[in-house]
């Protein structure tokens, strides 16, 4: 019996030392995360992101491509409003497309390079290894790290990613508060490594005509012809009806007969003044006249305008003028529900209707900004420097340098907010709080 005994015990102490050098360390799966992401070529990926962010959760559909060195296509869709946003990286800048409305930003940017984003697998894995005080965890599948979270917003503090064991994927990333809250639920559905693309899967006009086509969650987008679309100027402001950008820091000509806000957070109301707030006739007859503009030598910009032939060459026919202009119309006041802490609302002032239905909202105190609320007929195009922010499903361009401008499209409605003194981490909150408002 004792014999039995002793030979049942040292059975499990081998069961128990064989397990225990099957385990992997923290810094054994740290290695070869690095491995992993140095011999990186290409990946492809789609997940169900939800944010917890305000009263109801919000659900987007999140697709995900990378292919080596520097291309990139996130295509995030939110199945609610049917609409969905591609941002894409490739030789000739970045872009912010939305192609249902035809609209589009293209500016210089080292996205993602600059900055994190929950859905991108080199994010996830630097935030692993850059974290010293990494916690490790493991269940039958996965590994379960709990790192700081490296985003660009105060409110999220904490997140765990989870990695199959099998080669590293992630399955999982849940990014949480300063209260332990779950703020972004990341589910993959798949995700697989040495993915092969189209050789146009990263031109911007194929993934414009693949939106409209109701083909904009495709890692690889089917071919095909794309309307004109317009893009970010470099004072980081958008003229959506004129096409006229004035060269000087801030300032937009004729959009709405207003400026934008001052350095000192005040927004000036002469746009008037300028005597540019006329729509050349071109534009008006088609609304197929883009403007061009070019930084000098100086830094200065210089307005180039392209005859409507010219533009239809370059950029496609005009299709899905119709769909934009079929949103058109008034869409009320929509306040942010977050406001930063000693900031209250100042004034709503009118804005002449030069058919852009324009509302601007000013605010005052601990930081003084403006909000401009506008759904533009055509847009400036251009390439500037600019930063691509990520606002909670959806994405903002940021611009300028002593006074900001964030810009996004949301329902068909462009949003600036302008200020000289008010933090990104709290543009990116008022920006996330009215993603979800309706007008009044």
């Amino acid at each position: 019996m004792r014999r039995i005994s002793w030979m049942l015990a040292m059975v499990m102490c081998v069961t128990l030392l064989l397990a225990g050098c099957g385990k992997k360390s923290a810094d054994d799966v740290v290695k070869d995360l690095s491995d992993v992401v140095s011999d990186l070529n290409s990946y492809h990926g789609t997940a169900l992101m939800t944010l917890h962010t305000g009263d109801t959760p919000q659900e987007y559909k999140v697709d995900i491509s990378y292919r080596k060195p520097s291309y990139y296509r996130i295509a995030m869709t939110n199945e609610k409003k049917d609409v969905t946003q591609i941002v894409l990286r490739n030789d000739e800048g970045v872009f912010v497309l939305t192609p249902s409305l035809n609209k589009s930003f293209r500016f210089k940017s080292d996205w993602p390079n600059n900055q994190g984003q929950v859905y991108l697998y080199e994010t996830l894995v630097r935030s692993i290894i850059g974290d010293a005080s990494r916690q490790l965890a493991s269940d039958d599948k996965s590994y379960v790290f709990d790192v700081a979270a490296n985003y660009n917003s105060h409110a999220l503090v904490r997140q765990k990613i989870w990695l199959s064991k099998n080669n590293y994927a992630p399955t999982q990333v849940q990014v949480s508060d300063a209260n332990a809250k779950v703020v972004v639920d990341l589910k993959f559905d798949q995700f697989a490594f040495d993915t092969k693309f189209d050789k146009d899967s990263f031109d911007m006009e194929r993934n414009m005509a693949s939106g409209k086509t109701g083909k904009g969650n495709e890692g690889t987008p089917s071919a095909g012809a794309v309307d004109s679309s317009g893009q970010l100027d470099p004072t980081g402001t958008i003229d959506g009806t004129t096409g006229v950008i004035s060269g000087e820091q801030g300032q937009v000509q004729g959009t709405a007969g207003e400026k934008a806000q001052q350095p000192s957070g005040e927004a000036s109301m002469d746009g008037a003044a300028t005597g540019d707030t006329s729509k050349p006739d071109s534009a008006d007859a088609t609304g197929s006249t883009d403007t061009e503009a070019k930084p000098d030598t100086a830094g200065n910009t210089e307005t180039q305008q392209q005859t409507p032939g010219a533009s239809d060459a370059a950029t496609g026919t005009s299709a899905g003028t119709d769909a934009a202009e079929a949103v058109m119309g008034e869409f009320g006041l929509i306040e942010p529900s977050y406001t930063p802490a000693g900031v209250q609302i100042k004034d709503t002032p009118e804005l002449e209707d030069n058919g852009t239905h324009a509302v601007m909202l000013r605010y005052s105190g601990t930081y003084n900004y403006t909000i401009v609320e506008a759904r533009p007929k055509d847009r400036a195009v251009s390439l500037a420097a600019g930063e691509l922010v990520d606002i909670g499903g959806s994405f903002a361009v940021l611009t300028g340098s002593e006074q900001q401008t964030m810009t996004w499209m949301n329902d068909g409605i462009e949003f600036r907010i302008t200020s000289a003194d008010l933090p990104v981490s709290e543009m990116i909150q008022i920006a996330a709080s009215i993603q979800d408002q309706s007008g009044k």
